[in-house]
């Protein structure tokens, strides 16, 4: 709490541990949202330059990684509803000429916006089914992006622990989503 009154105070100390300290963590959690590294990068700095901005509004009503956390989801949202505010804005219609033989349209073509979505519904499920303790070490790690140590110490627990638990969580992971996968493809197979 004292590095963030110094960073209220704009010590540039503080403002160095704060960014030295999460900046891993908030570029992690920007590219999982964006899906683009240097996207993630850019969102990353602006999230960064929005903390040093309004660190004076952190109350403490919460802790301080929270506050953080909640700023950059923020601000990825607000860049990802200007990409499609811009995305749906009416341009004009190319008209083709009677004697070209090429056409605009194509048909049949993967949608990978839809197998994304198809990918995170079964990834969902299967978190879901994941015990408790190997799904929380599972998020901390591989969606929040924090450190082992951190973990441990948030948990309570040996550091090795720690490692053991996420990597049994996600062999778990794998074996339910190829699992799904599978009784996905039979069931496709059988309504054919």
């Amino acid at each position: 709490m004292d590095i963030v009154r110094g960073a209220q105070r704009g010590e540039r100390e503080s403002l160095t541990w704060i960014y030295n300290a999460y900046h891993r963590r908030i570029y992690n959690l920007c590219y999982r949202m964006i899906h683009d590294g240097a996207d993630a990068e850019d969102l990353t700095h602006d999230v960064f330059v929005q903390v040093f901005r309004r660190v004076e509004t952190f109350r403490g009503d919460s802790a301080f990684a929270t506050w953080l956390h909640r700023l950059a989801v923020n601000i990825v949202l607000m860049e990802l509803r200007s990409r499609k505010s811009k995305r749906n804005q009416l341009t004009p219609i190319e008209t083709k000429k009677e004697d070209e033989e090429e056409s605009y349209e194509q048909f049949g073509f993967e949608d990978g916006r839809l197998r994304a979505s198809l990918d995170r519904v079964m990834l969902e499920g299967a978190l879901r089914d994941l015990p408790p303790g190997y799904r929380l070490v599972f998020l901390l790690h591989d969606v929040h992006g924090y450190e082992h140590q951190e973990i441990a110490e948030i948990l309570c627990c040996s550091v090795g622990n720690c490692k053991s638990q996420l990597h049994k969580a996600r062999m778990k992971l794998r074996r339910l989503m190829e699992k799904d996968t599978h009784s996905k493809g039979v069931s496709a197979s059988v309504a054919a």
